[in-house]
């Protein structure tokens, strides 16, 4: 059974929204809501290009084509790793990394320097975020709009369809 959005409606129903961010990082960069104020929270401490490059390697994962990752791998070259680049991500490794290794792309060719800002991220960033304004203020209104007169009806109607 699932509500109109889709999603299972279950009693059991998985978290969501500011609790479910608050158990992984993983949890928190599947969710476009939670992206969208980690990306916010990022900005006010400068370093929203790591997000950005995370998302575009991710992105470049599902690219097809030699010429289109081609492409997307000279694009997140030139944004995030190039010395001259205008969000420059700092990783290991990434001196020796040159514009040759741009001729001949694979899927996976960003993973290491990913996993860095991942890791980079999970450790530093998100526990902060979790401790922002921005996170705590997002999860006060969810809250409120939960317990809300209006969420508690719609809640009720919705056991009396389901449990009937």
């Amino acid at each position: 059974i699932n509500d109109g959005e889709g999603h299972p409606s279950s009693s059991h129903q998985a978290l969501k929204g500011t609790s479910k961010w608050a158990t992984s990082l993983e949890n928190l960069l599947e969710d476009p809501e939670g992206v969208k104020r980690f990306r916010e929270f990022l900005k006010k401490e400068f370093s929203e290009e790591n997000v950005l490059f995370w998302l575009a390697c991710e992105e470049f994962k599902k690219t097809q084509g030699k010429k289109q990752m081609q492409e997307k791998a000279k694009e997140i070259y030139m944004t995030f790793l190039s010395s001259k680049a205008s969000s420059q991500v700092n990783v290991e490794g990434q001196s020796r990394l040159s514009e040759t290794i741009l001729e001949t792309p694979h899927p996976l060719m960003f993973q290491k320097l990913q996993d860095q800002i991942f890791n980079l991220m999970k450790y530093d960033s998100y526990s902060r975020f979790l401790k922002s304004d921005i996170f705590l203020n997002y999860k006060k209104s969810e809250e409120q709009e939960e317990n809300s007169p209006e969420a508690q009806t719609a809640a009720k109607r919705a056991s009396r369809i389901y449990n009937t």
